[in-house]
């Protein structure tokens, strides 16, 4: 059986920030399907679906939906958290909080599946065996997480150290810093930002992608 290689490049959704102004709960699923639906043309690798407010029917379908829009491409839906979702929506696999439950207790739900988990201090994490990937972060300061500050690269240059799994580099990644990253010894990289709306201009995900490829190329 050939293995797929580890997804070096994330996105990770949320829906709040992509569609501030939307009037209802459905026009921010469209807005967050038409993201989802552009990633997957750019050429993401992963698309992580983190929409933890959403009920269990509601997410499940949104995730099946997305799941549909890859059908044939090599980009991989993940679910946040919810190995239930994943499984029940065909997702591609798992992605596990710090605190989440171990990384091998969700192979029964998906033997096949891509399981990876976040991580945000000096140590390492007592399933890394069973997890394909870890995230680490925040390396910069992140909207999302509300954080005046990162980690900061020295912090990920000793994650790459003393993990054994490819770490994935997350908060606050743009293109230069993904460069930045890659070059700290990290995989590849997730973002939530890099990946949303600029400015009020349309969302025009194949030029913000090919750029971050190419800086994981030059490393």
């Amino acid at each position: 059986m050939t293995v797929a290689p580890v997804p070096a490049l994330h996105m990770v959704t949320d829906r709040r920030r992509l569609a501030p102004d939307a009037r209802t709960p459905r026009d921010e699923v469209t807005a967050l399907l038409a993201q989802i639906a552009a990633a997957i043309d750019a050429g993401v690798d992963a698309i992580h679906v983190r929409e933890r407010d959403l009920g269990g029917a509601a997410l499940t379908a949104l995730v099946a939906r997305a799941v549909q829009l890859a059908g044939g491409s090599p980009t991989r839906i993940l679910v946040n958290e919810r190995a239930d979702v994943a499984r029940a929506a065909g997702a591609a696999g798992v992605h596990l909080p710090e605190a989440g439950i171990a990384a091998d207790s969700t192979r029964r739900f998906g033997p096949s599946w891509l399981v990876g988990r976040s991580i945000h201090g000096e140590g390492v994490p007592a399933d890394e065996a069973a997890c394909d990937y870890l995230f680490f972060g925040t390396v910069y300061p992140s909207v999302s997480k509300g954080l005046a500050s990162g980690a900061g690269l020295d912090a990920l240059r000793r994650a790459v150290e003393r993990l054994h799994r490819p770490v994935i580099a997350i908060g606050g990644v743009d293109v230069e810093r993904a460069r930045a990253c890659v070059g700290a010894g990290a995989h590849g990289v997730a973002a939530i930002g890099a990946f949303l709306p600029q400015a009020g201009r349309p969302l025009r995900l194949k030029p913000v992608v090919d750029a971050l490829r190419d800086a994981l190329r030059q490393h």
